[in-house]
């Protein structure tokens, strides 16, 4: 089959396919035709240096997540043709993902998708939209009279969510640090936009004086305490991403530093349930959502897909078919 197979840190332009044996399927894991995959930032660090690391299995094929069809279901409930999506597990770091033609998945990490999208719009969904999914639902318990800030608002992550929260009612406010964004952020649907900056919080607060419900915290640990002081009594902040570069807090003093009422809490995707991707494809399906994608290619071109992710000149999920 072709497949692209990492064995050390390399530039974008070095990646290419090539031809490999054939996975199968044993008892547990099932056997996946892949359709279509996204390329996730996680996958670029991998390229440039994880992947010299001793815990990522080398030679791999990259790749946490895809979508496609079951070709072997070994001992597991599934049933051939069926269409999955896989993500997370392992996939692309502790065994083979999903950059290549056909995937051996851990079938505890495999779902059925019942959807109308195209196989494309599927393979923008499994690992973001399940990020964007688990954070503003299951971590935020985000209601339609909720107002939340979403800080990383152009990021993959920060467009689905603000899709997800409008399907359920709330009110949204998403960030970015381009004013030239702003107007994307607007047509998917957010209520207002705010540019990032040294008087962020006071243009925020001008407008929501008392503060916001709800934030999803996508910058991180670079603007944590900001978000923290910028919730109100009885609200949740969500740290998921890390868009900021920042990895931990220095000094950091729960007691002092998270307001009285407020609650810290996180989300981390790597153990999704069917019931959990059954969910979020219902809120996807009842709200109309397709995703925004920012770039599509074809296997053959995954060194452009990487260069493209490398450099984040595109905003939305780059996808690529098999």
């Amino acid at each position: 089959m072709k497949a692209v197979v990492l064995t050390r840190p390399c530039r974008a332009d070095e990646m290419a396919v090539s031809q490999v044996e054939c996975p199968t399927a044993a008892p547990g894991w099932v056997l996946i035709k892949v359709m279509a995959f996204g390329i996730n930032h996680s996958e670029v660090l991998l390229r440039r240096f994880e992947i010299a690391n001793s815990y990522i299995r080398k030679p791999i094929i990259p790749g946490i997540e895809g979508v496609g069809v079951i070709v072997d279901p070994s001992d597991s409930g599934f049933r051939p043709g069926e269409r999955v999506m896989a993500l997370m597990g392992g996939m692309g770091r502790s065994f083979d993902g999903s950059y290549a033609e056909y995937a051996a998945v851990p079938a505890s990490h495999v779902f059925r998708v019942k959807s109308g999208l195209d196989w494309e719009e599927l393979a923008a969904l499994p690992e973001t939209y399940y990020t964007a999914y688990g954070s503003i639902v299951m971590s935020l318990r985000l209601c339609e009279n909720d107002t939340l800030l979403i800080r990383g608002g152009t990021s993959t992550v920060g467009l689905a969510a603000l899709q997800l929260a409008k399907a359920i009612g709330a009110r949204v406010i998403s960030t970015t640090r381009d004013e030239r964004k702003a107007e994307l952020l607007r047509l998917t649907g957010a209520d207002y936009v705010i540019t990032e900056g040294p008087d962020f919080a006071r243009r925020l607060l001008d407008v929501y004086p008392g503060g916001v419900t709800k934030v999803l915290e996508l910058i991180g640990a670079a603007t944590l305490r900001e978000s923290l002081r910028l919730t109100a009594y009885h609200g949740i902040v969500c740290h998921t991403g890390l868009l900021g570069g920042v990895y931990g807090l220095k000094d950091f003093d729960p007691i002092k530093e998270i307001p009285t009422g407020v609650y810290l809490t996180g989300f981390y995707s790597n153990s999704p349930t069917q019931r959990q991707i059954d969910g979020m494809m219902g809120l996807i399906e009842s709200g109309g959502i397709r995703p925004v994608i920012g770039g599509r290619f074809t296997l053959d071109s995954i060194a452009g897909a990487h260069a493209a992710a490398e450099s984040r000149q595109l905003t939305g999920k780059l996808v690529v078919t098999v």
